[in-house]
């Protein structure tokens, strides 16, 4: 076991000695902090989130010790699928308000060394968009913006869609329009026309899209669904777009996504090409004010796919492909032994020059107190904003905010709705980790003055808030999180090097240590207690004081462990220091 670990080691020693060459970018040090405008903070009483309530509530973030916010979509969309579906990529969705309003955001967040990051939406447009509209009137340059297919007729002699491609969220992935004869394609929701990106029209588009915003003084993108943008060039298959193969998974509903394996449709080669172009955008932009803007890419691939969107050879890619094995890979369910195979994976993968990044939760999936555990929300805290590497946290995980629930009738989600099954909408609908901020114990838990929120809020918002949490006498979620961001700016966490360890199924720890600092992060992912032996460690021996400790745990800041002989509670997490 000694051995196994070691071997792992000298690619992470690698990493940690290339950080300590160089002053790290403001994008390698901090926390991002995920917004979804719409449920975050209520201006104007409308039961909407806005970009006003996002400014005034800026100073939070800046509380939390976040340096960065990425804010999803807020372009103008008629909202099928809540901003994915963009109808004009330069202007701001009304309900959120106006582009005076944004460049206040902006200001405001300048003015408290806050970045801003937008969601960037390459793969699709809306079908309600100026593009798709003129397509639909036969303009040919904006026909040519979209993917197209003639439909193939049936054994009645009535019209079918052109091959059995499924869209994400259930049923056909193509669409037919009277006004031009023709199917086109959207892996998404019908309102979300796939963009050609073998039109060169298209790539100088999209690239424009980027200039201004960048221009604007957005500090870099998150770029949605990348590994869609990009289908199988059908000249390649006598020009026709082959079916794809049956998966073997959901067997039961042809229509459902997982029926299929996308092998024409997701990660294409050519969408790696595109990625290091528009890297030469955002450095083009860089050459003229210094400031790096920074590139987050969202595909849920293998590592080995995961790695390309760094770059090849001498060309750059995304600084931040984002690593999701804290969602995809493991949950409340897995041991610590699987949740370290989970961490490392990534670190093995990646190259030696590259930072990591960790993320736990999104506006996608289920909340980190329901995934996991309500008595976990501050372990896994810990661990992602004390691994090496870019910390990542979704609105509420540092309160410990737990999906909520939302009826059939209140479900808006096209993942749940596509459905058509009021009883099992919820194992598909994103709608419970979407629902309102939690402010406060006041209606609608701060969040807006409307009668009725356009998702309904949680459940218990009257004990679990903000303002509850930093006024409590004792420990609260809110408290150990800005304890972390603020430890997590120690030398030790920037530059240090790495070690984990599985002690047994329930306790997983790792080691940070630089300059003779020692740190180990220990948490229980059950509730059953161990007594650990953390000398296993090199370097480690004698005492170990408390740093940080959960909500869970008896210890307090400046409690002392044995090192040989440490008894850790059931939930408990700690971060501990060798004391010299």
């Amino acid at each position: 076991m000694r051995l196994r670990t070691l071997l792992f080691l000298p690619a992470i020693f690698l990493i940690a000695n290339a950080s300590t060459e160089r002053e790290l970018d403001w994008w390698e040090s901090t926390i991002f902090y995920q917004i979804y405008p719409r449920s975050f903070m209520d201006s104007d009483g409308d039961g909407i989130g806005d970009l006003k309530g996002i400014t005034s509530k800026l100073e939070y973030l800046k509380e939390l010790g976040v340096g960065a916010t990425w804010l999803s979509p807020m372009f103008k969309s008629p909202m099928y699928d809540f901003g994915y579906d963009i109808s004009d990529f330069y202007d701001v969705q009304e309900e959120y308000g106006t582009m005076e309003d944004f460049e206040e955001l902006l200001a405001k967040a300048k003015e408290l060394d806050i970045k801003v990051v937008l969601d960037f939406v390459p793969n699709h447009s809306s079908n309600e968009s100026m593009w798709f509209e003129e397509a639909l009137k036969g303009h040919e340059k904006y026909f040519d913006y979209f993917v197209w297919e003639d439909g193939v007729e049936d054994e009645n002699g009535d019209l079918q869609p052109p091959n059995n491609w499924n869209s994400v969220f259930r049923k056909s992935a193509w669409e037919y329009r009277e006004e031009v004869g023709k199917y086109y394609l959207h892996q998404f929701v019908i309102g979300q026309p796939d963009l050609n990106y073998r039109n060169p029209d298209v790539v100088d588009e999209m690239k424009n899209v980027i200039r201004f915003w960048l221009e604007k003084g957005v500090a870099g993108f998150r770029v949605d669904a990348i590994a869609h943008l990009f289908e199988a060039d059908k000249e390649n298959f006598g020009g026709k777009y082959p079916d794809e193969p049956i998966s073997g998974q959901n067997l039961e509903d042809p229509l459902s996504y997982d029926y299929l394996s996308h092998i024409y449709t997701k990660d294409q080669d050519e969408t790696f090409d595109m990625v290091y172009q528009w890297r030469e955008v955002f450095d083009e932009i860089k050459e003229k004010d210094g400031l790096t803007r920074v590139m987050m890419t969202e595909a849920y691939s293998s590592p080995q796919l995961t790695m390309k969107y760094f770059g090849e050879g001498d060309r750059e890619g995304a600084q931040m492909p984002f690593n999701f094995v804290l969602i995809s890979d493991v949950n409340g369910e897995s041991t610590a032994g699987e949740i370290k195979y989970a961490i490392d994976k990534f670190l093995t993968f990646k190259p030696i020059n590259k930072q990591a990044n960790w993320v736990a939760g999104n506006h996608d999936n289920s909340r980190v107190a329901s995934r996991f555990s309500p008595k976990l929300v501050d372990g896994i805290n810990m661990i992602v904003l004390l691994l090496p590497g870019v910390a990542v946290t979704y609105m509420g995980e540092e309160i410990g905010m737990v999906d909520g629930y939302v009826s059939w009738e209140d479900t808006v989600d096209p993942s749940g709705c596509n459905t058509d099954d009021p009883i099992n909408y919820w194992k598909s609908s994103r709608d419970p980790e979407r629902t309102p901020f939690q402010w406060n114990a006041e209606n609608n838990a701060g969040f807006s003055t409307a009668d009725k929120t356009w998702l309904p809020v949680a459940d218990g918002y009257q004990d679990l808030n903000v303002e509850v949490q930093s006024n409590s006498v004792g420990r609260s979620h809110v408290k150990v999180y800005k304890e972390l961001a603020q430890l997590r700016t120690e030398p030790t966490f920037r530059y240090g090097r790495y070690e984990s360890v599985a002690f047994n199924s329930d306790v997983l720890a790792f080691r940070r240590w630089y300059n003779g600092d020692i740190y180990i992060v220990v948490v229980n992912f059950r509730d059953e207690p161990h007594s650990i032996d953390f000398t296993y460690f090199e370097g480690v021996s004698g005492h170990l004081e408390t740093v940080i400790s959960s909500v869970q745990s008896p210890r307090i800041q400046g409690d002392v462990v044995e090192a040989n002989n440490a008894s850790i509670g059931g939930s408990e997490a700690l971060v501990l220091k060798l004391v010299q």
